[in-house]
């Protein structure tokens, strides 16, 4: 089985949705079940139905899960496991205060050495402190793994210490919650981001301890760095997937950008679907990667441009085919849904004369043409007439012609001074010129 296992402490990081990609792809490619695990043990930061808004977005971008657990319902299993390990001697019950540990880091900066906990620690403080957490016993050997990104990755005996699995209320800390769940759920492949390197020999160790032998094997995705170059925070407001959406980038183009991400892909557009048929982790750069909202722009619209005339209709929530076609005419200038949706709220919104043309000199003959197509309306459908019909019969019966008549029609029709060609967009405005020609009054 293959997992995502998102915190619900804060919006999806686009990262955290890569990893989650990368997961569901190749639990796809393996034919095995694709597990979420919400781990939700930090109960002071969690943040309510957080979780529900996590998994409306993976649904949305089709990441169907087999199996939905939380981590918070495992806890007697946690303890269960940390009570066998301490009879076994591989966990122990240390007494240290938080005011102690905290003189013993000082001291280690002080001597400019790295903090290191220290066994004999463990019962100094045995009558102070009556609720102690439990520790793992570290090991002399080092630890190493293969990871399918980065390669042969090694942890020296010095770099890991005792670490607590059990805090003192009897929550399991992540690295031992994490490790149990993994082997609960016989987890076969692990896909998230490097910022995780350092808690794998940890959860190695754990289920070495708890004499589980099953290889587990690890990708680390690089980060993802801004657009200035700087690691991508959560500050960041295109970091935030929820954020992508509501500027209308399309999931699927997100995607096609997140898989597309320092990596070499046989093609440069495509969709979840054909991912699957040729995606190998292993061609993931090891460097990290730098978000490019030009390039996602791209992408956008080139998803975009694969929908139908119906398909686009009903994002901008209709059924009717004309605005399909003129969004898909508007994809000549405008790259996301938001852009798009505000060029024809514009066509069809009541125009100010005044404040759209920036010459006022014009704004008689914006008055002037307004008056002669109320009354051509009036007259006349013009549903299934081309452009050049009604082009003709407005200058003749307004009197105006060449950039005195033009701009005004532009206005009148768009809203804007500016945009694309007249004639191309009639055909998609024309069964809607009764609502398209107001003014503010």
């Amino acid at each position: 089985m293959l997992r995502f296992a998102p915190s619900p402490t804060g919006d999806m990081h686009i990262g955290n949705l890569r990893a989650a990609v990368f997961n569901y792809i190749i639990a796809k490619q393996k034919k095995e079940k694709f597990l979420i695990r919400i781990e939700d043990t930090d109960f002071a930061r969690n943040i309510a139905d957080k979780d529900k808004e996590i998994l409306s977005i993976l649904n949305l971008f089709g990441l169907l899960w087999d199996d939905l657990v939380y981590q918070s319902n495992n806890f007697s299993k946690h303890q269960q496991f940390a009570n066998f390990l301490i009879k076994k001697g591989r966990a122990f019950y240390c007494y240290c205060t938080k005011e102690f540990l905290e003189s013993k880091k000082q001291e280690a900066i002080e001597k400019k050495i790295p903090f290191r906990y220290d066994d004999s620690w463990a019962e100094l403080q045995k009558e102070q402190n009556p609720k102690p957490v439990v520790r793992l016993k570290c090991q002399e050997k080092k630890v190493s793994f293969d990871d399918e990104i980065k390669g042969h990755i090694e942890f020296e005996s010095n770099e890991l210490d005792s670490f607590v699995i059990l805090r003192d209320d009897g929550i399991p800390t992540y690295n031992f919650a994490c490790a149990i769940d993994d082997m609960l759920y016989d987890i076969s492949f692990i896909v998230r981001g490097e910022d995780h390197v350092s808690n794998t020999p940890k959860q190695m160790m754990i289920q070495k301890y708890l004499d589980y032998h099953k290889e587990i094997k690890y990708a680390h995705l690089p980060i993802i760095l801004g657009e200035d170059g700087k690691k991508m925070s959560k500050r960041d407001a295109s970091s935030s997937v929820q954020y992508l959406l509501s500027e209308g980038f399309l999931p699927q183009a997100i995607l096609n950008y997140l898989i597309g991400m320092g990596n070499k892909t046989p093609t440069e557009v495509f969709d979840l679907k054909e991912a699957i048929e040729w995606f190998d982790i292993t061609h993931i750069a090891k460097s990290p990667v730098k978000f490019d909202l030009k390039r996602l722009r791209y992408l956008n619209r080139e998803h975009f441009k694969r929908l139908n005339e119906s398909d686009f209709a009903l994002l901008l929530g209709t059924t009717d085919l004309s605005i399909g076609g003129l969004a898909k005419l508007f994809l000549q200038e405008a790259s996301t849904l938001n852009e798009i949706r505000t060029k024809i709220d514009l066509i069809f919104s009541p125009k100010d004369i005044y404040k759209l043309y920036e010459n006022q000199d014009f704004s008689k003959e914006c008055q002037m043409l307004f008056a002669t197509l109320k009354t051509m309306l009036a007259n006349k459908d013009y549903a299934k007439s081309d452009y050049e019909e009604f082009k003709k019969d407005a200058m003749e019966q307004s009197g105006l012609k060449g950039k005195m008549f033009f701009k005004p029609l532009r206005i009148l029709l768009t809203g804007d001074s500016h945009g694309l060609e007249l004639d191309m967009l009639f055909v998609f405005i024309r069964m809607h010129l009764q609502k398209i020609v107001m003014i503010v009054e």
